[in-house]
């Protein structure tokens, strides 16, 4: 991604609603096993609540029991960005959609995939363009 979406504070707050928003904007999360995408299993592609920049695609999508959707990696290198998290005392790896720079989750290594990472992502942070 090369193009950056920047939007001020107000154009976040009228695109998203107040959910998106403080977990895209204010890297906030949404409780565990409560997301709409956490069961979904239905064909298509995972692209961002923000901007609709394509992030992950369904068949990278595993049920990792954490309550939150799970991908073994997502669809081009450059879709994300991960950024070291040392908040509420733990060091953690951040992801980040990389067109607007909103907080989708984390990623950690422990994921049954080639790579061996789970990217554990916020259906919040998301929206499912299922495969036509």
């Amino acid at each position: 991604m090369t193009d950056k979406l920047k939007l001020t504070d107000a154009e976040w707050r009228e695109k998203l609603t107040p959910e998106q928003y403080q977990i895209l904007r204010h890297a906030g999360t949404e409780r565990a096993f409560t997301g709409e995408y956490e069961q979904n299993k239905a064909e298509g592609d995972y692209v961002c609540a923000g901007c609709g920049a394509p992030l992950f695609a369904s068949d990278k999508k595993y049920n990792s029991g954490s309550g939150w959707p799970s991908y073994t990696e997502p669809m081009a290198e450059d879709a994300v960005e991960e950024l070291r998290d040392v908040s509420h005392g733990m060091v953690r790896t951040e992801v980040r959609c990389a067109k607007c720079e909103g907080h989708l989750g984390h990623v950690f290594p422990d994921g049954p995939g080639e790579n061996g990472l789970r990217y554990c992502i916020n259906s919040a942070s998301l929206d499912f363009k299922p495969k036509e």
